[in-house]
């Protein structure tokens, strides 16, 4: 059955529909100990996801551990919001949990786009090794500034392009698409380097925008490619791994706070078995859907990686307006010596 979207226009919306019921815990019958009903929206779908798989585990570790105090709801496909009205009712309270991409984060938290930097990271181990160590940890820890407690990250591939203009061989053949991108600086202005035209749309209107010619192309892992069907609307597909998308598990702070130490303990364990589960999932199926774009496309090119670099190089100094050139600095060092040390 076919949810209907619970918001109507912008995020006060979102609020008036949501804010007496999200967040605040209600005594249990017969004890002192409260219960929680929790909501937790995201993009894509539920099934054959990284972003549902991740819920699932979440939602299946902690409705057990907590021994039924706390119970979780699924909002996925923007059912509930745009992806960034969902961080927005976040941040404000109206909406418990989401597994939101990190670059759309960063429009509140600018270094959460970092890692997203063209061709920073050569393979999910390497990604892997960022997040998991003390960049990660820091990355996390900015989120409280603005009202988010950062669980874990959550898994999602790296990018590849498809388009129906031309097969993409060289950073020339971008040249004049009409490219999507999610609203983050870094991928608007590595497409532009390419001599792209760039449009912003959320990540469920990428089919329509497609099929009717508002845009000619877009980027996404595999995963999220077929999960939207755009392979049926889309005739060409460069594999080019040119970013690492990833999502934060966020939460309220204060909703996170306002929980004793044992739910505090559960949610992060559970957060764990998030990550884990977007983990394995994408390793398990990218090489799955590389075999299903082998009838689903027209034509699979496989590029010479150095001359879209080389392009994109002006990138990086621009960013360090956006974010910061120490995040920049510090993860590409990060990434110099853990290929020295591998």
């Amino acid at each position: 059955m076919k949810m209907k979207k619970i918001l109507g226009t912008g995020l006060l919306a979102i609020v008036l529909a949501t804010t007496a019921a999200c967040g605040n815990g209600e005594e249990a019958s017969g004890g002192s100990e409260k219960t929680y009903e929790w909501k937790i929206g995201w993009n894509s779908g539920e099934d054959e996801t990284a972003r549902g798989e991740a819920a699932k585990a979440f939602r299946d570790y902690v409705e057990e551990e907590s021994d039924g105090r706390i119970s979780i709801e699924f909002f996925p496909n923007e059912t509930y919001g745009t992806a960034q009205e969902m961080i927005e009712a976040v941040q404000v309270g109206a909406l418990d949990m989401q597994i939101a991409g990190a670059n759309m984060m960063a429009n509140i938290v600018p270094e959460y786009a970092t890692l997203s930097l063209p061709f920073l990271t050569e393979g999910s181990e390497e990604a892997y090794a960022v997040l998991d160590g003390e960049i990660g940890d820091d990355l996390k820890s900015l989120g409280e500034e603005h009202s988010f407690k950062v669980l874990n990250d959550v898994d999602l591939g790296f990018a590849q392009i498809t388009n129906n203009v031309r097969p993409i061989e060289t950073p020339e053949d971008l040249k004049g698409i009409k490219m999507r991108a999610p609203n983050d600086v870094s991928l608007i202005e590595t497409f532009k380097a390419f001599g792209s035209s760039v449009s912003t749309m959320a990540y469920t209107e990428i089919y329509n925008g497609l099929s009717q010619g508002v845009i000619d192309g877009q980027f996404n892992p595999l995963l999220h490619i077929f999960d939207q069907n755009m392979d049926e609307v889309q005739d060409y597909l460069a594999i080019t791994n040119h970013t690492y998308y990833y999502a934060y598990f966020i939460m309220n702070k204060g909703t996170f706070d306002g929980l004793d130490p044992e739910l505090q303990e559960i949610v992060m364990e559970g957060s764990e078995k998030a990550r884990d589960a977007s983990r394995e999932f994408t390793q398990e199926n990218d090489e799955k859907y590389l075999e299903e774009a082998e009838s689903a496309f027209e034509e699979i090119t496989y590029p010479e990686l150095e001359p879209f670099q080389k392009a994109v190089e002006p990138v990086y100094t621009e960013m360090e307006d956006v974010m910061g050139e120490k995040i920049i600095t510090d993860m590409q060092t990060f990434v110099e010596e853990y290929r020295a040390e591998q």
